[in-house]
């Protein structure tokens, strides 16, 4: 882990076995919710937001704690319930180096989010219309091409890092979300693109 990723509770993985472990539609629902928003909650609680029974999703809650993902909290009550907390505030997945099996499971983790992320897209521009307008005239999908250095690049993802923070820690910490504040989902993508000319 590094010293940003410490500071900003961010969980780095490397291990493909982790990778491989966190790859399913729910466990990423799960610990994205759980990082997101800071919450304990149970595994009925988890069902509702995954769709799944509460036993399919205790048993996915265990392997994510099982590789440290989650981990169970301070009950909230009379201690009979079982109830989890993330165990970061958000998670980087790098592949280090060139082993072949961390990069097949690395890839295969990030398709998921991918396609978890596009579909969210997808949905989004299904349904603007029924956006009130000043969410319609706000909200973008949009793409860019740059040339840049790596160093430029490093200064640029630094940058875009620092202007989200804020709002992530106050995601955190706030209990009452300011009126009128809604979960607004970015996707920041920056990668070397040698398909395309000029």
């Amino acid at each position: 882990m590094t010293d940003q990723q410490a500071r900003s509770g961010r969980v780095r993985i490397t291990d493909p076995q982790v990778m491989r472990a966190l790859a399913h539609p729910a466990r990423i629902a799960i610990v994205e919710h759980l990082n997101s928003t800071g919450a304990v909650i149970t595994a009925t609680e988890c069902a509702e937001l995954v769709g799944l029974s509460p036993s399919a999703t205790s048993y996915h809650l265990r392997e994510l704690a099982k590789y440290g993902l989650v981990e169970q909290a301070e009950s909230r009550g009379d201690g009979r319930e079982r109830v989890w907390r993330s165990t970061s505030s958000g998670l980087s997945i790098d592949a280090d180096g060139i082993d072949p099996e961390t990069t097949s499971a690395r890839a295969a983790l990030v398709d998921i989010f991918l396609e978890r992320d596009m579909e969210r897209a997808r949905q989004f521009v299904g349904q603007a219309a029924a956006e009130p307008e000043e969410w319609r005239d706000i909200s973008t999908l949009s793409s860019h091409q740059v040339l840049l250095t790596a160093e430029e690049l490093r200064e640029l993802n630094d940058k875009i890092g620092a202007l989200i923070e804020p709002f992530r820690v106050r995601r955190r910490q706030e209990e009452e979300p300011p009126p009128g504040a809604r979960r607004v989902q970015i996707n920041y993508m920056a990668f070397p693109d040698d398909t395309t000319k000029g």
